[in-house]
């Protein structure tokens, strides 16, 4: 979509792509909107993704602020609710006692741009990258305490996921959010206080035709929780199962911006449930800046970039991981001969790369147990990989 036929404003680059408001993609969406028969009236906008546009709603019903996810049309056979109903079904609890976000509501609507599977979860405050891009931009980190915490309910949200007979597909910064459920309730200038009021502006033509019934009238700028303070009281969700598969019914493709590659794929063409394992260890992704794990956790950094080359991505991570499985070995001697890089291997003295980053960190005894954690994670064969219940067990002894 060219949109220079558009009055020119920033809100136009910074939010989501007009061109997706079309037959088959987003539903075209204005304050003061209304859902599931008036039960939800839209606030704010949230946030968007590929597959849909996220927005604050006050729930009638249950007057309390919710999230309103409404897909696009051409994902109306919503995966994400089938993964989620199924949780649901395994689960003795609500989801969210295992750190999963809590579906409330699910329905269908029909606008312009076709029929819109819309989920209605607990609202939840700031994602995990956003916390954490914020302490990065202001040289602070977060204290060891909460650290510990955040990583221990990631793997009992994976330890749950994965008893469930799922696997989650897509674990990042991005899909994992604090919970705020101190503001459910609260009222809509409160809210605002935290989110940050919301920010339009008009969506017109410079020839002063009309829009059409597919585009929204009006750009709203995503809430962007400028005044967020509670993370360290808060805990986390898991969110966003877009990705997610049964075991055993592995796609044919897995979604792996840069940095998210597993080695696996690269040196075998196939991939498991054990996915999730790799990213809760690396924990990096990438949206125009790399996400937060275990790893970012502690480093604010990511352990390995991907610049379009697997030889010197496999590179960054031999050493650093582990030594390359004898397996693996031919493959990559046959990278090596067609690569144009002069890549020395780094010999090795008897300590990892990343043990050397966590001797590097000031000694703290929180945090010493999430080096064997992680190196267990992330370990090139799956088959070696530690277990999230594994993990659980390690971190449970060290603090006994």
């Amino acid at each position: 979509m060219d949109l220079s036929m558009f009055c020119q404003n920033n809100l136009l680059y910074t939010q989501e792509s007009l061109s997706r408001y079309c037959l088959g993609g987003y539903h075209p969406v204005d304050l003061g909107d209304t859902f599931g028969n008036d039960r939800y009236k839209v606030y704010h906008k949230l946030g968007w993704g590929g597959f849909s546009t996220v927005w604050l709603a006050k729930d009638r019903d249950r007057q309390q602020w919710v999230s309103l996810k409404i897909m696009t049309a051409d994902t109306s056979a919503s995966r994400e609710l089938q993964m989620l109903k199924h949780l649901e079904s395994y689960s003795r609890k609500e989801l969210s006692s295992n750190y999963v976000v809590q579906l409330l509501d699910a329905f269908t609507h029909e606008g312009p741009n076709g029929v819109h599977q819309c989920l209605v979860f607990e609202l939840l405050g700031p994602s995990v990258d956003k916390v954490l891009s914020d302490y990065h931009e202001s040289h602070e980190s977060l204290c060891p305490e909460t650290i510990f915490r955040m990583s221990t309910q990631l793997l009992k949200a994976i330890r749950f996921i994965h008893s469930a007979g799922i696997c989650h597909g897509d674990v990042s910064g991005r899909n994992i959010a604090f919970t705020c459920s101190h503001l459910w309730k609260q009222t809509e200038e409160q809210l605002f206080d935290v989110l940050g009021f919301p920010k339009l502006e008009p969506l017109t033509r410079v020839d002063g035709a009309p829009l059409g019934n597919g585009l929204p009238t009006q750009l709203v700028k995503a809430a962007d929780w400028g005044e967020w303070i509670d993370e360290d009281d808060e805990d986390i969700r898991i969110l966003d199962f877009g990705e997610s598969f049964f075991q055993g019914q592995e796609p044919i493709k897995l979604a792996q911006p840069g940095s998210l590659r597993l080695p696996e794929t690269i040196f075998t063409d196939s991939f498991d449930y054990r996915v999730d394992l790799w990213r809760t260890g690396c924990m990096q992704t990438y949206l125009r800046r790399y996400d937060v794990k275990i790893y970012f956790f502690l480093f604010t950094t990511w352990p390995f970039w991907y610049l379009g080359e697997d030889d010197v991505f496999i590179f960054q991570m031999i050493g650093f991981v582990e030594s390359l499985p004898a397996e693996w070995e031919s493959k990559w001697r046959s990278m090596m001969k067609k690569s144009t890089h002069d890549l020395k291997l780094e010999e090795d003295y008897g300590m990892s790369k990343l043990e050397r980053k966590f001797a590097g960190l000031a000694p703290n005894s929180t945090l010493e147990p999430l080096l064997r954690v992680t190196q267990g994670l992330m370990r090139f064969l799956p088959s070696s990989r530690l277990t999230a219940e594994n993990a659980l067990d390690m971190l449970a002894n060290a603090e006994n």
